[in-house]
């Protein structure tokens, strides 16, 4: 299944979403108004989120599914946000392309460790719709589409969709730069739902599209899959968990498998649309930070 919230006159609604049929969950009972809500009764009862929703959703009003995309916030508030870097080989390449030190970026990518790194409290991230953020102080700001894993109690619920947004030219000029380059408000986007293992064919088989729009007009557009992901999702989240005492929620973006041209740079005005297969569309215009 799908899940998706929205906050209508100022508090949170849950609604599921099971092929071409939607369900507001909020209607089975006002306090059930959050994934969380739903993944706190399954620790208790041994049932997945799926499961419990299957046990309540003949008592839940049908809704409109386009209802949900047109009008989804962030599918989940996360405690964290952390991101797995250099996973893809056009990420390495374009790491290496803009660093003074290019060798760092190429000993990650091949070594046994990834590199995984703090990215976003919740009051830094934001959902569909929502603008992301660009630094005042940086000249080369990018959008990095990504698959997030969605960790709930240190297990793995689902996916969603992110946007690691970065300032190349930051990290570029100095690899100490990146918590500079990564955390800053609005640098993270994600939405527009939380999608079951259920509702994912492979979450290692996935197509990904960018779009960058100026002015109504496209600035870039590609496409790429996870499946040139060089290290799985269980590897990244294995790591993630290691020494560290998880948050009740959490999302772990898996590494930017599109990288723009130096040329392309986020502006006040643009807007970044990013797709992947069986989760939907994260949409976001910018503004400066």
């Amino acid at each position: 299944m799908r899940y998706y919230r929205r906050v209508e006159s100022g508090a949170p609604r849950l609604f599921a979403r099971n092929g071409e049929v939607a369900y507001d969950l909020t209607t089975v009972h006002d306090d059930l108004r959050s994934v969380t809500d739903l993944l706190a009764a399954g620790k208790f009862t041994g049932q997945s989120v799926d499961e419990v929703t299957r046990s309540i959703i003949s008592h839940a009003e049908s809704v409109s599914p386009s209802s949900l995309v047109d009008r989804a916030n962030r599918p989940v508030v996360p405690d964290e946000v952390w991101a797995a870097g250099v996973t893809y080989e056009i990420s390495e390449q374009a790491r290496e392309n803009e660093s003074t030190l290019p060798a760092v970026y190429r000993n990650v990518y091949e070594s046994e460790r990834p590199e995984i790194f703090f990215k976003a409290t919740a009051n830094r991230t934001v959902g569909p719709s929502e603008a992301i953020g660009v630094r005042g102080d940086s000249e080369w700001n990018v959008p990095e589409p990504e698959l997030g894993v969605v960790i709930y109690d240190g297990g793995v619920v689902g996916y969603t969709i992110g946007n690691d947004v970065s300032s190349r030219d930051l990290e570029g000029a100095n690899p100490l730069y990146l918590p500079q380059a990564k955390v800053y408000d609005r640098c993270c986007s994600i939405g527009p739902c939380l999608a079951t293992a259920d509702a994912i064919s492979d979450p290692h088989d996935l197509e990904i599209s960018m779009a960058i729009h100026r002015d109504g007009e496209p600035l870039y557009e590609a496409s790429t899959s996870t499946a040139e992901m060089v290290r799985s999702c269980e590897e990244l989240v294995s790591y993630y968990r290691r020494s560290n005492d998880l948050p009740e929620m959490a999302v772990l973006l898996t590494g930017t498998s599109l990288v723009p041209p130096e040329e392309v740079s986020l502006s006040e005005g643009d807007t970044v649309r990013i797709e992947i297969d069986d989760i939907g569309s994260l949409e976001n215009p910018v503004v400066t930070v």
